[in-house]
């Protein structure tokens, strides 16, 4: 038997080669030109978040995003706009519809969230620009963000879908009689087409997948598309709403915030670990593609991705026996020495063993900490603040947290620094000390 080049590549080519035979579902035909796709078109593409590429089969065939491209719009309205703004017009609960059904609001008029046909456009015309032309590139620029690569249009597929999307036009002219879209209903529905029609292959989406699971920075090129915090909202969405009316379905099986589209695109984002894409033309009763929602399945189940799953054990964040139970010498620092990337988890590690000293002085060793981030950065200060407040000497080793000239704290370059000093005794003025001597570092 043939040996693949890689672990990964063998399973994408395993699944490809299994599942390309399975029958079911139809091309799209509601846009002319999408109904001329060969229904026996299958690419399945993954990216890690250290921007390592994986594929198989039609990886490199064009297509048009269709749907595929409501959660990365959806993406630049909220880096423009805000997610406060954005929801004044657009909401972000499943509809439990078809893609393109009338789904508004009672009251409001918005569309339920920006996954179906309504909720796109309506996010499509809070894009900002001084017009049409000017708000199409900004939204192309920010697709070829998050693809690495500068995208192009589908004229034919773009003229097709603008010649038959009547149902389009007319959700279009209802919210914005419903007082729930921005700007005119064709000029809305128009951009949306165009939109649609942007072109790029299997391989591209799961760069575009990925960069969402990378808190918006593109793990091929290292350029950040949307902020984290917008990432999040995305995937959030994505998560409830991504797969239309087989949202709740697909989450329980497969467990991935995920987006598909009626050109046979389909992606889904396992956060922190990987992006993962398929095409293949034929789609089920709910606009999803067969093969796209299997392989997916079968991808999720083969390498463990399913979100509810408990994660692997990471590094301890605590590193060693720090000798907090034990009486430490007079005047010595008794240690806390913590590792790896530190967030509200890890962070409340370190504050129990700083908080379950025995009183005396105590030495943060951060050195080998290689992400603080702003919870465990509050958390952290605010615990070293308490401990100095109830007369307890305090020092921090490494530069994970910033300068601040009223820290209560001392720093120190590296433990043999603070082994080094040989001012730890009260006699020497400093809080915490015992008596006698100055006595060295305690660990």
């Amino acid at each position: 038997m043939a040996v693949g080049p890689d672990v990964v590549t063998e399973a994408l080519a395993d699944i490809h080669r299994r599942l390309g035979s399975l029958d079911g579902g139809e091309p799209a035909s509601y846009i002319p030109e999408l109904a001329r796709a060969d229904p026996g078109g299958f690419g399945l593409a993954l990216v890690s978040m250290d921007g390592h590429r994986y594929a198989a089969g039609d990886a490199q065939e064009p297509f048009t995003l269709q749907s595929v491209s409501k959660p990365f719009v959806y993406a630049l309205a909220l880096s423009e706009l805000g997610l406060d703004e954005v929801s004044r017009w657009v909401g972000a609960e499943p509809s439990g519809e078809a893609f393109n059904a009338i789904s508004l609001e009672d009251g409001t008029g918005r569309p339920s969230n920006a996954m179906i046909n309504a909720g796109a456009i309506a996010t499509t015309a809070l894009v900002p620009g001084a017009g049409a032309d000017e708000r199409f590139e900004r939204i192309l620029d920010r697709l070829s963000a998050f693809a690495g690569r500068r995208l192009d249009v589908d004229e034919a597929v773009y003229a097709s879908e603008a010649a038959t999307g009547d149902r389009n036009r007319a959700l279009a002219y209802l919210m914005r009689g419903a007082g729930s879209l921005a700007c005119d209903p064709l000029a809305a529905t128009d951009l949306y087409f165009r939109q649609c029609a942007v072109r790029a292959t299997t391989a591209d989406l799961a760069v575009m997948a990925a960069t969402l699971g990378n808190g918006g920075v593109n793990p091929v090129t290292g350029r950040r598309a949307v902020s984290e915090a917008v990432a999040v909202q995305v995937l959030s969405v994505m998560a409830t709403c991504g797969m239309y009316d087989a949202s709740g379905e697909w989450l329980l099986r497969v467990g991935l915030p995920a987006k598909s589209g009626v050109s046979g695109g389909l992606i889904a984002v396992s956060p922190a670990r990987f992006g993962a894409a398929c095409w293949s033309p034929p789609l089920d009763g709910a606009g999803n593609p067969v093969r796209g929602t299997a392989a997916l399945r079968e991808l999720s189940e083969r390498f463990g991705l399913h979100l509810m799953l408990s994660p692997a054990p990471a590094a301890p964040t605590i590193v060693g026996e720090p000798p907090l139970d034990a009486a430490p010498r007079a005047g010595a620092f008794a240690v806390v020495a913590a590792q790896g990337a530190l967030d509200f988890t890890a962070a409340e590690r370190v504050l129990f063993e700083l908080e379950a000293g025995s009183g005396g002085p105590v030495l943060l060793d951060l050195g080998l900490v290689t992400r603080l981030d702003a919870v465990a950065e509050a958390m952290i200060t605010a615990t070293l603040a308490r401990l100095a407040a109830r007369g307890r000497r305090v020092a921090v080793v490494g530069d994970a947290l910033p300068e601040r000239p009223d820290a209560p704290w001392e720093r120190f370059g590296s433990r043999a620094a603070a082994r080094a000093d040989r001012t730890a005794d009260a006699g020497a003025g400093k809080p915490g000390g015992g008596a006698g001597g100055a006595q060295p570092y305690g660990d």
